[in-house]
C-alpha cells in the first residue's frame, strides 16, 4: 500500500453504560513502539481506572505485522479484538486506540462488553479527521547546475520533496520520491537529463 490515511490527532470520546464509565482515545502512532507507548500514558493520565484496554493498527492498514491487543483483565475476546475489528474496517493506518473502564458495579455479561468496547472504537472513529500518508524513499542525486531547476521541478510535480542542496562540481540533491511514482519518475530524470543524472538510495 503506497498511501493510506493515519489520524490527524488524538480524539475521545465517554460513555456510561449501567453505571461503568468508558473513555475510548485514538491517535496516531507510527510503529509498534509508538502505539505501546501511547497505551503507557494513557495507563498513567487513568491510573485510578480498572482496564486499559487497546488496540493499534500501527502500520499501514494493510500489514499485518503491526497489529496488536488486549483484553487487560476482561473475559477474552470482549475488549481488545472487537477494537481491533473496528480499526481495521476504518482503513486507517498508524493509529492506537485505547479504551479505558471505571467499573459501575453492574456486570454487563460478554455481549455486553464487546458492545461496549467494540462500539467505543466505533463512536471515536466518527469524530477522527485524517491525513494521507504517501510512502517516500530518500535518493540522492547528481545533475549539471542547468538541470537544478527542471529536476527539482520535476521531484515536485510527481509529489515527491527536495529536501536538501549541495554545490560542488555538480548540484548535489538530497529528495524524497513517492514509492509509487519512483520508476516513472526515474524515466523522466533520464529523458531531460538524457541520461547523464545519477541516482542512488540514502
Amino acid at each position: 500500500m503506497q498511501r493510506y490515511k493515519i489520524p490527524a490527532s488524538e480524539v475521545s470520546v465517554s460513555e456510561e453504560i449501567k453505571k461503568s464509565r468508558f473513555i475510548t482515545l485514538l491517535a496516531p502512532t507510527d510503529g509498534v513502539a509508538a502505539a505501546k507507548a501511547y497505551v503507557q500514558q494513557v495507563r498513567e493520565r487513568y491510573s485510578d481506572a480498572g482496564h486499559h484496554c487497546w488496540a493499534f493498527v500501527a502500520g499501514a492498514p494493510d500489514d499485518s505485522q503491526q497489529l496488536g491487543f488486549s483484553d487487560d483483565g476482561e473475559p477474552s475476546g470482549t475488549a481488545g479484538k472487537p477494537m481491533l475489528a473496528q480499526l481495521m474496517g476504518s482503513g486507517i493506518g498508524e493509529i492506537t486506540a485505547v479504551s479505558v473502564r471505571y467499573y459501575g458495579g453492574i456486570p454487563l455479561g460478554t455481549g455486553g462488553l464487546v458492545k461496549a468496547y467494540g462500539g467505543g472504537v466505533q463512536h471515536a472513529l466518527k469524530q477522527v479527521e485524517t491525513l494521507e500518508k504517501v510512502l517516500r524513499t530518500a535518493y540522492r542525486l547528481q545533475c549539471d547546475y542547468t538541470l537544478h531547476a527542471p529536476v527539482s521541478a520535476l521531484i515536485r510535480q510527481m509529489g515527491g520533496e527536495v529536501n536538501h542542496c549541495d554545490y560542488g562540481a555538480e548540484v548535489t540533491l538530497q529528495v524524497a520520491i513517492p514509492d509509487s511514482a519512483y520508476h516513472e519518475t526515474v524515466r523522466r530524470l533520464r529523458d531531460i537529463s538524457r541520461g547523464t543524472l545519477q541516482i542512488s538510495i540514502i
